[in-house]
């Protein structure tokens, strides 16, 4: 418990960073897919990567909000973005989203898989029965990394080292668990015995296992994987929340979506992030140290050959 403490800590009071987007090379030639960008910290990753000249896929279910996002990252950058529909809550559409993807580009140099739920009723699943926030957070983001991956690969043999990246984005809130109960991850009774904020914990969990591993199966083929703590960003991600809780929370807690992006981008795009493969990136440019059962090989492989199980024949 004192462990999971000390990472709210840090998130919440984080060390100063001299690290600013300014800092950002170039981006011109690459392509970027952030999932979840039309609204919050995805969002703002994705207007500074149109400054720095990037093509930015906006992958995400809903047309008519992606719309909305692009026109005002236009307005702010004078560059547009693409969107790619991409539900992460339904197996087929994902890989559908790949496929579009793949007709549309012939490299993906960073993929910051940023997109997530949280607190959601535990009335909701996803089309395939699973609890819908480790289905969001984790088993659709492994399915849509896992099927981007050869094109990944490809891009990485003819780039200079460190420079094709995922960043996933997790929580301090890992913490307070100490592995993941697979009985619980489809609906059923072991599901339902857990609060929805369990869920919520056990999904990022999850993404630092599940960053680690590709880190661990990729890095020597020129993949760098990183997790992420963003900090305790206000953003619509805690819509679920009370609202009395999140007023107060967002009054003395919470920071703002262009710092909340700091981390995030630090890990994709600095010069720094090439020497960051495996590393967990906290607030706000600091390699911190996740939860020591989320570095354990034993539960990397497991969860590993259980999401390969459920992705098999999709």
């Amino acid at each position: 418990m004192l462990s999971a403490i000390s990472h709210q800590v840090q998130g919440i009071w984080p060390k100063k960073t001299t690290f600013t987007v300014d800092q950002i090379p170039d981006m011109s030639g690459k392509v970027v897919i952030v999932t979840g960008a039309n609204r919050g910290i995805g969002k703002e990753i994705s207007k500074v990567l149109l400054e720095k000249n990037a093509k930015v896929y906006i992958a995400t279910r809903n047309i008519d909000k992606a719309k909305d996002a692009i026109e005002d990252l236009y307005r702010l950058t004078g560059r547009k973005a693409v969107f790619l529909k991409l539900d992460l809550a339904d197996l087929k559409v994902i890989t559908a989203a790949v496929q579009e993807f793949l007709s549309m580009e012939t490299r993906l140099d960073i993929l910051f898989n940023n997109a997530g739920v949280m607190a959601t009723p535990m009335t909701e699943t996803t089309v395939e029965g699973y609890d819908l926030q480790f289905g969001v957070n984790a088993l659709g983001h492994f399915l849509f990394t896992k099927r981007l991956l050869p094109l990944m690969l490809r891009t990485a043999s003819s780039s200079p080292p460190g420079t094709v990246r995922i960043v996933s984005l997790s929580s301090s809130l890992h913490a307070f668990r100490n592995g993941i109960n697979f009985d619980t991850l489809k609906d059923g009774r072991a599901r339902r015995k857990e609060n929805s904020m369990w869920h919520y914990t056990q999904s990022k969990f999850a993404i630092i296992v599940i960053a680690l591993e590709f880190a661990r199966r990729y890095g020597e083929h020129g993949i760098v994987s990183t997790s992420v703590h963003p900090g305790v960003i206000e953003t619509d991600l805690h819509s679920h929340i009370l609202g009395v809780a999140r007023k107060i929370g967002g009054k003395l807690l919470f920071a703002n979506v262009e710092q909340g992006a700091l981390a995030p981008l630090y890990a994709g795009a600095s010069e720094e992030g090439a020497k960051l493969n495996g590393k967990y990136v906290i607030p706000w440019t600091t390699v911190g140290t996740a939860s020591k059962d989320t570095q354990e090989s034993a539960i990397g492989t497991k969860l590993w050959d259980w999401l390969e199980e459920q992705i098999q024949d999709i």
